[in-house]
């Protein structure tokens, strides 16, 4: 019992006096730093610092770990992107039969769909029929004339010209004919329905020709086609139109065609 007893006492005096150094020694740094001595981090500072450094070095660690995250997926992509291309090429490559692969049927189907559709295109150009272009001449038994004369300023009248069965009087009536006659017969409008033109005589005035246009039509649409197709104003414009896109005139403004025909001059009227 005494030995115990000692020993509790000789602990007891020795955590009294080093609780009472610490004190002196607290007491001591507190009275330093009053006189100027170094000052000394309080202890809740130095728990801001360590909290500091430790987020700091936990920030770190994030963006290392981030940092390899990423390269872990751009790795992981480019193996994946890489195995996609190489999986089409081997399908592509892949025999059909005997040497034939899968990338050649492919390219021959789509040769063979442009191939149809070109000839497609050929053969609809070939066997479509205008409707328009498609009648019989033999039921056109109507006729429909017009009379009128033009003036040609180009050329001089001479007593040759008057007599109907001169040859210079032939010739100018015939090449004017034909003149005439392929103008209708080139027109889409009238074309089907004309017969023919002549020129019935020469007169003075420069040289005045008056001719005479006949057209043909069957019996079933004669109303529509008098009044609308083979009017006078249809007739009469076609012509016209004909005459002004001729040979354009020189500096001076006259034509030099001989049978250059005076758009102005032109006369036609209906013939009962």
């Amino acid at each position: 019992m005494d030995l115990t007893n000692d020993i509790e006492l000789q602990l007891f005096k020795t955590n009294g006096n080093d609780g009472a150094s610490n004190l002196s020694h607290e007491q001591g740094t507190a009275e330093d730093d009053v006189d100027g001595a170094p000052y000394r981090i309080p202890n809740a500072t130095e728990r801001d610092m360590l909290l500091n450094v430790q987020t700091s070095s936990c920030n770190g660690e994030m963006v290392v770990h981030a940092a390899e995250a990423q390269s872990n997926l751009g790795n992981a992509y480019t193996p994946q992107k890489n195995s996609c291309v190489d999986r089409i090429k081997r399908e592509l490559n892949e025999v059909v039969y005997q040497k034939v692969k899968v990338w050649m049927v492919i390219i021959f189907i789509f040769v063979l769909i442009l191939a149809v559709i070109i000839i497609s295109l050929v053969l609809c150009s070939v066997i479509h029929e205008d409707e328009d272009e498609n009648f019989d001449s033999s039921l056109f038994k109507v006729p429909r004339s017009f009379n009128g004369s033009f003036q040609l300023p180009n050329l001089v009248f001479t007593e040759k010209l008057s007599t109907r069965s001169s040859d210079e009087s032939q010739t100018l009536a015939a090449h004017l004919q034909e003149k005439l006659a392929g103008l209708y017969r080139s027109s889409p409008a009238l074309g089907r329905y004309f017969s023919e033109a002549e020129i019935s005589a020469f007169r003075n005035g420069s040289v005045i020709a008056d001719y005479q246009l006949t057209f043909v039509m069957p019996e079933e649409q004669q109303d529509q086609l008098r009044n609308v197709t083979l009017s006078r104003e249809m007739v009469y414009n076609v012509f016209r139109q004909f005459l002004y896109d001729q040979e354009q005139p020189d500096e001076s403004g006259q034509m030099t065609l001989d049978d250059y025909i005076d758009p102005i001059s032109l006369n036609m009227c209906l013939r009962h």
